[in-house]
């Protein structure tokens, strides 16, 4: 089983081996459904083809001027009509089966694609456009539906529609099927040009669409640098761009549809058949009931002609969105959830041992070894680009290490980090980053965001006031029900920063990462802000990123990164008596401070 970092139990597996095979896969889960579109479709035309069949036996009576032929034609104007409203049933039935596979098609292969991305890993996500994410998660999910229907319940409904004309023709004189069978075999090859051409555009009408979708979405992502940097006219240009390929690929399409060859072919067969029902007619094989029965079931032979170019186009677009689907969902991510690993409260103890770990094969830690024990608060400083952040990331495995060993170990509690049941090891470590994410959702639900939304509305206020994020709260409206703006435009960056600190406290980390927590706040805020995470500091591992001296001063033990290795590591006074670059970086701020 392909690596997860989370998965639900309840999920359905499907088969991810082809995008045919995905599709079936999810289709075979309504097999009622299946059942009754298959039936109902039969029917319908079965019946349909009754009906020439039908009006030709009807001139036999009238030609034939027998006694009662009016009962007789009384009675198959009667079946005419009884078969025309069960065809009508049976299409409604058919129709309705299909309609209810696509709608929970495109459902269940939403929630198959949101679980999956919900599993990939960090390094998974940082490698993808998310404009293009969003293109396949809506559009091309949206694709299989109308793929499905009307796309696939025409398709369906017009080879039966081929068979079942064919069919009756047999029956009513084998010798007729000349015409009928040469058609099919011309129809055949000229579809299988078709979608060989149809194909290729189709992929590349759905990658265009990706790309002008991934293109908005950093645009407006970047609206506010884009018109910092008054470059309004340049988005436009690639805007145009990419919305002129996915142009030139409809036009493309356009192209393809216009070589559409069976209709042409079916004018020729009709004629044939014209032709060779005449003959078989001056030859006093087949009478006028049979020669009306025959042209009429040809004529049957236009739906599925004309329908093709249509559906066909459907199809392969819903092929080609289910390929680009599955392309995202079977990349790999190296991280698994671990459910029966290790899943115990934490001490706090963190070792890393000979840590060596990059992207892309570029070294960005080498060879880091340090241990923090329990209740310890360890400053991690360096010069920009050392691997501060990453190495704190390695902890939680929000990146993990490569190979078996051979890069070094990182151990929590004396139980390697890939040991752990993932969900066990990340809900015990709490991190505040630079980076602050908040939802668009109410303020007490994104400080709830760590422990649910069930959580009592007394400990989220007094996680807001740990955090001196209470006063600013009460101040808004609706208080802590006011909803926060995406990513948290709607606050100061001090604001989102107490909200996210509250947040972390409110999950009561037995394990704190510390990024720059308090680098948008000002002193005297930061002087509240540091009083209440010494406090709940106290029996947690603290790992804490910061420039500024007075908070890498309370450390228990500084680390001294420098290009990924650590140089050094000890108390502040050890390290001024000893590291040159820490001297460097704070020397001169300690004599300022004297």
């Amino acid at each position: 089983m392909r690596k997860q970092e989370f998965h639900l139990e309840s999920a359905y597996h499907y088969d991810q081996s082809s995008p045919v095979r995905w599709i079936f896969s999810h289709i075979w889960h309504y097999k009622p459904f299946l059942l009754s579109f298959v039936c109902g479709l039969m029917l319908s035309n079965g019946l349909n083809a009754a009906i020439p069949r039908l009006t030709g036996e009807a001139f036999n009576v009238v030609l034939g001027g027998e006694a009662g032929a009016n009962g007789r034609l009384l009675t198959i104007a009667f079946t005419i009509l009884a078969g025309v409203m069960l065809r009508a049933i049976g299409d409604a039935g058919g129709q309705f089966s299909m309609e209810v596979i696509a709608k929970r098609l495109e459902r269940d292969a939403r929630d198959e694609l949101y679980l999956n991305l919900l599993g990939k890993s960090q390094t998974f996500h940082n490698q993808q456009r998310v404009g293009d994410i969003m293109a396949r998660a809506n559009n091309d999910v949206r694709e299989l539906n109308n793929m499905m229907m009307p796309g696939a319940a025409l398709l369906i409904d017009s080879m039966f529609g081929l068979v079942m004309p064919i069919l009756f023709i047999g029956f009513l004189k084998p010798v007729l099927l000349l015409s009928p069978l040469l058609f099919v075999v011309a129809y055949y090859f000229a579809l299988r040009r078709y979608m060989g051409q149809l194909n290729p555009v189709s992929h590349a009408m759905r990658e265009a669409f990706g790309d002008m979708n991934a293109g908005l979405a950093e645009a407006v992502t970047g609206i506010e640098v884009v018109k910092t940097a008054a470059q309004e006219w340049q988005e436009v240009k690639k805007f145009a761009y990419n919305a002129g390929q996915y142009r030139d690929q409809f036009i493309k399409n356009g192209e393809v549809q216009a070589r559409y060859l069976p209709p042409l072919l079916l004018g020729f067969a009709l004629a044939l058949a014209l032709l060779h029902g005449l003959l078989l007619f001056a030859q006093g094989q087949i009478g006028t009931g049979d020669l009306v029965a025959y042209m009429g079931l040809m004529f049957l032979l236009r739906f599925p002609s004309f329908i093709s170019i249509f559906t066909f186009s459907l199809v392969q677009l819903g092929l080609a969105s289910a390929e680009r689907i599955l392309e995202l969902m079977q990349q790999e991510t190296e991280i698994g959830e671990n459910a029966e690993g290790y899943n115990q409260p934490m001490r706090g103890e963190i070792r890393f041992e000979n840590v060596t770990f990059g992207y892309g094969g570029t070294p960005i830690l080498q060879a880091i070894s340090f241990t923090a024990s329990p209740g310890e608060t360890v400053a991690i400083v360096g010069q920009t680009g050392s691997g501060k952040s990453t190495l704190t990331k390695l902890v939680n495995r929000t990146y993990d290490l490569s190979g078996e060993g051979e890069n070094g170990r990182i151990f929590i509690d004396n139980i390697e980090v890939r040991d752990w049941q993932l969900d066990a090891l990340r809900s015990q470590i709490s991190a505040i980053e630079q980076d602050i994410v908040l939802f668009s959702r109410s303020v007490a639900d994104n400080i709830a965001f760590g422990v649910g939304k069930d959580v009592e509305r007394d400990l989220i206020v007094q996680a807001a006031q740990e955090a001196q994020a209470h006063d600013f709260i009460t101040q808004f409206k609706d208080g802590y029900d006011t909803i926060v703006g995406e990513r948290g435009t709607t606050l100061s960056g001090g604001q989102r920063q107490r909200l996210a600190i509250a947040r972390a406290l409110l999950t009561n980390p037995s394990i704190l990462i510390l990024d720059d927590a308090t680098s948008a706040i000002d002193s005297a805020t930061e002087d509240k802000i540091q009083t209440a995470i010494n406090r709940v500091s106290a029996g947690r591992t603290t790992l804490m990123i910061t420039h500024r001296l007075s908070q890498i001063r309370r450390a228990d033990k500084i680390l001294v990164l420098r290009q990924g290795k650590l140089i050094d590591q000890g108390s502040h006074q050890e390290l001024l008596g000893r590291c040159e670059l820490y001297q460097r970086i704070f020397g001169s701020r300690v004599k300022h401070s004297r």
